[in-house]
Order: structure tokens, then sequence, then C-alpha cells
């Protein structure tokens, strides 16, 4: 609904406009008191998604730590290895173990980077179906088999005996529920806490199969694919996140942790009587608003309802839009409109089997990759009861992803997770291992320290 409210003398002719999403954060200022408030909102949207990163991570890093250091089953690897870690050979010499190390993590980059190659090949010709599947039967696994593999080592470790039913039960209804939320429809913060549970028995999985310094070598090879997946100008990676920006696309939530989703809705009310509906559609639905300090406010248009018409709902994304005086009218009384316009909208019947949520996603986005192997580089450290070293890893992951947030705050555009906090949780892990360790231990022992 427009207003119809006149200017008010002096107010001059509207010139420029300035179009956001999701933000009504609105004030009749000058244009630096304006630029400032647009910086100071910035800043303060990039730390809170910083903190709400910050968190995820440290979850899915806790889960793995807590499991190695209470569960022996994946502290233990038994003499088993995953298939694409071939050379296993039991050997004294560190140059035969720091090649062998160095061939199984070149094996295991081939074959990240072909089933990278096969998923963007999929993605480019929109075999979208088939994408799915494949996420489906990964998802499947690990909701499923890997969850109940879990389950079971975590109540022999506790000597907790329920019953048979009691725990099918409790996992059937927890892996459906895990497939509803990340292939379907869901709560967000239920679909974060399965890829975040997801992400970490991946992790374990590879603390578990891969041997003991093919580890640091795969680490160290994968944050280099990263660089050169997403930054070189044919990056695979890349290409990916250009090719759904492109066409519009969200990429598929199984890949994807996001760290916030804000729903900008607009209720628009759908008529059972078509003649009605055709007349409707025809008028784009523009209403003015007061300024409002809330990001996610959600603006109604007016309900069409009586005894005779019931309503069908569908939601759209709004478009906030404000007009600004010229700048030699900025001194007299100014008239700033806050209009929130819908795209015309072809209104469904009430029988309509379908109903569309349109939803605009913000946030930091960040691969589930990227969960795996942080969590796998402070697991492995865990693994040798050394707090020291843990933490100190910890500490460098984090401030790693502080630094890449940075760049991408200062960049804009898409950056690989991994390099920076892996490379300083490597150096970390070894200065603290090697060095700083063996000193306070030296230190302690020989009572330098009161």
């Amino acid at each position: 609904m427009s207003s119809n409210r006149d200017p008010p003398d002096g107010g001059g002719t509207v010139n420029e406009t300035l179009t956001t999403y999701g933000t009504n954060l609105i004030s009749n200022r000058s244009r630096p008191e304006e630029e400032n408030q647009v910086e100071e909102a910035e800043l303060k949207y990039g730390a809170s998604h910083v903190i709400h990163l910050f968190v995820p991570v440290s979850l899915c890093m806790a889960l793995v730590v807590f499991t190695m250091n209470t569960i022996t089953f994946y502290s233990q690897n038994n003499g088993r290895h995953l298939l694409y870690t071939p050379f296993v050979k039991e050997t004294d010499s560190i140059v035969e173990k720091g090649l062998m190390s160095l061939g199984n993590a070149l094996v295991m980059l081939c074959v990240v980077v072909f089933m990278t190659v096969l998923l963007i090949v999929f993605y480019k010709y929109k075999f979208y179906k088939l994408i799915h599947g494949w996420l489906i039967i990964s998802s499947f696994l690990l909701l499923f088999l890997f969850t109940t593999i879990y389950v079971q080592e975590v109540l022999k470790s506790f000597d907790v005996s329920p019953s048979a039913v009691t725990i099918l039960f409790a996992l059937g209804n927890y892996g459906v529920l895990g497939m509803m939320c990340i292939h379907w429809k869901g709560p967000l913060r239920l679909q974060q806490f399965y890829l975040i549970t997801m992400s970490a028995l991946m992790a374990l999985v590879f603390i578990k199969y891969l041997p003991e310094w093919t580890v640091w070598f795969v680490l160290f090879v994968i944050s280099v694919w990263d660089l050169v997946a997403v930054l070189t100008p044919k990056g695979p990676l890349r290409y990916l996140v250009e090719t759904a920006q492109e066409r519009n696309e969200p990429i598929f939530p199984a890949l994807i942790y996001s760290s916030g989703v804000l729903y900008p809705y607009v209720l628009v009310t759908a008529l059972e009587n078509p003649e009605e509906s055709r007349t409707t559609s025809e008028q784009p639905a523009t209403t003015e608003a007061a300024p409002s300090t809330s990001a996610g406010n959600t603006g109604f248009a007016p309900g069409l309802q009586s005894e005779s018409k019931r309503t069908a709902v569908k939601r759209i994304p709004q478009k906030v839009q404000v007009e600004e005086a010229p700048p030699a009218a900025r001194n007299q009384p100014q008239n700033v409109r806050i209009e929130r316009r819908t795209p015309a909208v072809q209104l469904e019947h009430l029988n309509y089997p379908r109903h569309d949520d349109y939803q605009e996603e913000r946030g930091v986005k960040l691969g589930l990759g990227d969960f795996i192997f942080y969590s796998v580089l402070l697991g492995k450290a865990s693994s040798y009861f050394d707090w020291n070293t843990t933490i100190a890893c910890y500490v460098a992951i984090l401030i790693g992803l502080c630094f890449t947030l940075v760049l991408l705050a200062v960049f804009k555009r898409a950056l690989p997770a991994l390099p920076i906090s892996i490379f300083s949780g490597l150096i970390f892990y070894f200065c603290t291992r090697w060095i700083i360790t063996p000193f306070v231990t030296f230190v302690s022992q020989n009572s330098f320290l009161y």
C-alpha cells in the first residue's frame, strides 16, 4: 500500500535512491553520518558473524577432542586403513615414512580432485538430481551407519546397555530428522547441529584410519589444493561459486554451513476467486513504514479475509527502497520515504499443492570440509594427551579463521578457509610439541619454577 503523503515545502525533488535488502535502518542524516552509520553496522554485522562461526567450529572440534580422549576406538588404528592410503608398510626409517606419507597424501588429493571435478561437471550440466542423490547417500551413511558405530562405542566406553528397541527407535528418529533438515525443510539451528555432528564423525573416521604421519601431509596438500581451487581463474570451487551466483541458486546445504539466515518476508494473500486474483496480481504491493532497528522486520500486506473467502499465504522477499533528497535541499525539511516493494506475483489458487518459501540467505558460509580438517588437526593433536599442544592448535585455528574473515571483508569475494588456519595450526603444533613442551618439561623437572 503506497502513501499519498505530500512532501513538505522546500523538500526538493528526489534524485538519489539507495536500495538494500533486509535492512530497515533509515535516518535523516547527512552523508558523512550515514556513511559512518553504515560502516558501524557492517562492523557489527561482521563481528557477529565471526562469533557465529567460532561457536560451531569450536563445538565441532570439542566433540572430536572429547571423543578422542574418552573413546579408545577412534584413537587405535588396529592395522586398518582407507582404500586411498595404500602405503602402510611398517618401518623405522624416517625417510621411508615420509615418502609413504607423501604418497598417501598425493593419492588422497587425486581422489579429492577427481570428486570435485566430477561434482562441477554435474553442476555445470544441471544434473541436480544426480548430485542430490549423491549427497543423500553420503548423508544417509553418516547419519545412520557412522552414527550407529559411534553410539555403540560410546555405550561401551561408559558401560551403558539400553534395550535394542530404544536404540533403534532413537537412531531411526535421529537419522530421519537429520535427512529432513538437511535435504528438505527444518529449523536452521537443527540443520546446523546435524552439519556439525556429521563433520565431527567424518573427522573421527579420518583420524582413525589415516596412518600416523599421513595426517599431517594430507592437511598440508589439501590446504594447498584449497588455494588452487578457489583463487585460480579456472579453479573448480571458484567456478562453482560463480556459477551459483550467475544462476542465482544456493549451493547445496549438505556442503555448506551458513552462519545465519534472515527471512525478510512480505505476506501476500491469495483469494480463491480467480478474477480477483488476476486483478490483484497486476498491482504490485507497496507499503510505507517508519524506520526500525530490526534487521529482520516483517511487513504485512492488509489481510483480505472474510467469512466467504479463505486465503492462502505465499511469502516473497521484501525490497527496502530509500529515497533521499538532493544535496541542495539537505538543509531544508526532508521527506524520507521507505517503500517495500514486492515483485509481481502470480497468486495461486488455494488448492495448489505446493507452498514455496523464498528466503534470502545472509551471513558467512563455510564449507563442511573446513570443519572436517580443522577437527582432524585438533583431534590428532589431542590424541597425544598433550594439552599444551591441543590448546595451541585450537588458538592457531581460530586466529587463522579471524584473518580469513578479515581478508573476506577486504576483498569481498570467496576465499579459501583452510590455508591460513591449517598452516598456522601445523606451525603451532610442531613448535609446541617439539620445542615448547620439552622445554616446559625440562624446566619443571629441574625445579626452575616454584
